[in-house]
């Protein structure tokens, strides 16, 4: 009897471990950011999350440290996964990079935020830019 109410107790853990899983969902995200500075740097923007038929309108603001040099305007879209609600995507989202543009540029990240929402973007900058810092970009909805 012990030993069938442990399976059955194994079966229910794994159905409701799966069943938050299978909640996860994920949406489409288009942002446009712009970035300048000098050693500091910031950057700012707007963006679009479509998620379970809904638009939702997010800001985009951010801090970079280190070697900044120049200015930039990134078109980024992509795919948004691991979110439960729109509201899943705002949050802290930070990244160590390098990078260069001179004119138009190709650009692909994945990023993280404290809440396990996933980004991956790609898209086109476009600027004179040359960067290796450490960068924070703060997604809110508004």
């Amino acid at each position: 009897m012990r030993r069938l109410f442990g399976i059955a107790f194994a079966l229910i853990l794994a159905a409701t471990a799966g069943a938050g899983a299978a909640r996860a969902a994920e949406g489409r995200i288009a942002l446009t950011i712009f970035k300048g500075g000098w050693i500091i740097g910031g950057s700012g923007g707007s963006g679009t999350l479509s998620f379970n038929g809904r638009r939702y309108p997010l800001s985009i603001g951010g801090l970079s440290y280190g070697l900044v040099f120049g200015g930039s305007k990134a078109e980024l879209v992509g795919r948004v996964s691991n979110i439960r609600s729109a509201s899943d995507v705002a949050g802290i989202y930070g990244a160590a990079g390098a990078g260069a543009a001179i004119g138009v540029g190709a650009r692909a990240i994945v990023l993280r935020n404290e809440k396990g929402a996933v980004l991956e973007l790609s898209g086109r900058q476009v600027g004179l830019i040359a960067n290796l810092d450490l960068s924070g970009l703060a997604i809110g909805l508004r």
